[in-house]
């Protein structure tokens, strides 16, 4: 901030009932967003578009859960033990790998930068290095037909990689395969580079590098 002391000074010497310390901060400019930003618009647009009325969730960001749960019931799985006090949210402990729900049960399953981690013990859960497959093939059993699977996670142009045991990286015919039963309702691309949504010829082709893939996926 232009002036800042002076106008400290001038704080400082106001008439109103306010003590004034110095904690200078500058977060001018354009409104921040990152990768998380862009996920979190993909997946609200999707589950606006279908309005599901039962939504599983497998790993997604806490604070997009939060919000979602002011307007629809969501079960939530965790390999962490975890109590809820939100009214529109069912807690259940479990490995995505092999979750204890019956076929068919849910209108929506969301899981957004959670799958591959799955499997790599990195939260706890067992190693299990195809179980990020196997967490998949369970979202798509427990789904409904004609319900939606929203997911997002990592992408790179180049062979399927792990940065074990941080996460895996996945290459677009990887997780085309992985979606097989399911027909294809959506794609988008983030780029780091560019900070933006992208095409798919422009997600980077570091191998150890990622940008993110987000699909919604219908059964």
């Amino acid at each position: 901030m232009d002036n800042y002391e002076k106008i400290f000074q001038e704080l400082t010497h106001s008439p109103d009932d306010y003590s004034v310390f110095r904690e200078p901060m500058d977060d001018a400019g354009s409104h921040p967003e990152n990768f998380v930003d862009y996920e979190c618009r993909f997946a609200a647009e999707q589950l606006s578009r279908f309005n599901p009325a039962k939504i599983l969730d497998i790993g997604s960001y806490r604070h997009f859960l939060m919000g979602l749960m002011a307007h629809y019931p969501v079960t939530t799985i965790d390999i962490r033990p975890r109590k809820s006090s939100l009214t529109n949210e069912t807690t259940i402990t479990g490995d995505a790998a092999s979750l204890n729900l019956p076929d068919n049960s849910f209108d929506a399953v969301l899981s957004l930068c959670a799958l591959e981690h799955m499997g790599l013990g990195r939260y706890g859960d067992p190693i299990d290095f195809r179980g990020d497959l196997k967490a998949m093939n369970e979202m798509k059993r427990v789904l409904k037909p004609g319900g939606i699977l929203v997911f997002t996670t990592t992408i790179h142009h180049g062979q399927p990689a792990v940065a074990f045991n941080a996460h895996r990286i996945y290459n677009h015919d990887k997780l085309v395969e992985y979606c097989r039963g399911l027909s294809c309702v959506e794609e988008k691309f983030y780029s780091h580079t560019l900070m933006k949504f992208c095409e798919i010829g422009q997600v980077t082709t570091h191998p150890r590098w990622w940008d993110v893939y987000m699909g919604c996926w219908r059964k």
